[in-house]
């Protein structure tokens, strides 16, 4: 992430919340996960990519770990679905791409898991979770500018220190009627002297009247989805992937996954009609399986408090670094994504913002 330090949301001085960040400010701040990119932009038509969450667990697909997926709008194409909410496990990498590039994607993943899985046997399948955005504003989303092998890529570059903002799944992004892109953050817990990190990584591509901090910065500067100022709806996507090394049973991943929604509210979103939101949650702790013979070793329902809080503001905080990562880009059609306006947004942000600074 050090190509973007300057554009972070937290280098200009605001905190978001109230729990503290990991070293990295990332969904890498949690042990063992990297995440790496596939950036497409060619000509003046593909603007597109795809990015890939590896929860760095060895022989992942004999050593699943628990998940959960919580469904906030589903206006989407996210593959992989039906088998996390039946079993509660994830088995490979996830990735994030363009919504007609998710069937190469899968592909991809599975190729990927078989090629590091030489016991897999005739049978058995692979549950891979591919989730998408519609980047068709920037890119020819009709064009076949995705592969299989571009998984392989993505995983071959995966890193703990990631670039956000145009990059991978959110090269074409568009967020809040500016440009969009890739955003993390993170959050520390400390329970009965144990410490436990929450990280997240968002797929920013949505709509509605940017609030950052209680500022409503979208009203102000007139990019406002909801007062027919634009010709735009408060359409689009978003995911949200979030990992943590927690012990904990998918179903209490899932009540943490759906706190993550509220972090997306309080950017200036409404989870519109048209959107496909969505959050991925898994913990690469192996105790909350129910075949562990461990799971009453998970922390209590009343531990999970510090949880949600940490879902909250992480998702706030990633869906702030998206756009201040983010740059201008222009695509299909001269169709231009004009990057947020930092210096207007900051002199509205230290005039009017709540939360103090750091």
């Amino acid at each position: 992430m050090n190509k973007n330090l300057l554009q972070r949301f937290y280098q200009f001085g605001f905190k978001v919340g109230l729990l503290k960040s990991g070293n990295c400010r990332g969904i890498s701040d949690v042990p063992g996960i990297t995440v790496g990119h596939v950036t497409k932009i060619k000509g003046s038509d593909i603007r597109t990519g795809l990015t890939l969450i590896d929860p760095g667990i060895k022989d992942l697909f004999r050593n699943k770990i628990p998940a959960a997926i919580y469904v906030g709008n589903g206006h989407g194409k996210l593959a992989g679905y039906t088998q996390v909410e039946e079993l509660g496990t994830l088995e490979a990498p996830i990735v994030l791409t363009n919504t007609l590039a998710v069937g190469p994607a899968m592909r991809g993943l599975v190729d990927l898991v078989i090629g590091q899985t030489p016991d897999i046997k005739p049978l058995e399948t692979i549950n891979a979770i591919v989730g998408e955005i519609n980047d068709g504003r920037l890119n020819d989303i009709h064009a076949n500018n995705i592969s299989g092998q571009d998984v392989k890529l993505a995983y071959d570059s995966r890193s703990k220190d990631f670039q956000i903002g145009n990059v991978g799944g959110g090269t074409g992004a568009r967020a809040f009627s500016w440009k969009g892109g890739i955003g993390t953050a993170s959050r520390t817990i400390s329970l009965k002297k144990k410490k436990y990190t929450v990280g997240v990584l968002v797929q920013t591509n949505f709509g509605g009247s940017l609030n950052i901090l209680g500022v409503p910065i979208g009203e102000i500067l007139g990019k406002n989805d909801f007062g027919n100022v634009l010709p735009e709806k408060p359409n689009g996507s978003c995911n949200i992937v979030l990992a943590t090394d927690a012990p904990l049973t998918a179903r209490q991943l899932k009540r943490i996954a759906r706190k993550a929604f509220l972090g997306m509210v309080r950017t200036g979103s409404i989870i519109a009609h048209g959107s496909g939101d969505y959050v991925i949650a898994f913990s690469t702790n192996r105790t909350g399986l129910e075949n562990s013979g461990q799971i009453g070793k998970c922390l209590s329902d009343e531990s999970l408090n510090a949880f949600f809080l940490a879902s909250i503001e992480a998702t706030e905080e990633a869906i702030y670094d998206a756009i201040f990562a983010a740059e201008t880009m222009k695509g299909q059609g001269g169709k231009i994504l004009e990057e947020l306006p930092k210096g207007k947004v900051l002199e509205l942000l230290n005039k009017y913002a709540y939360q103090a600074k750091k």
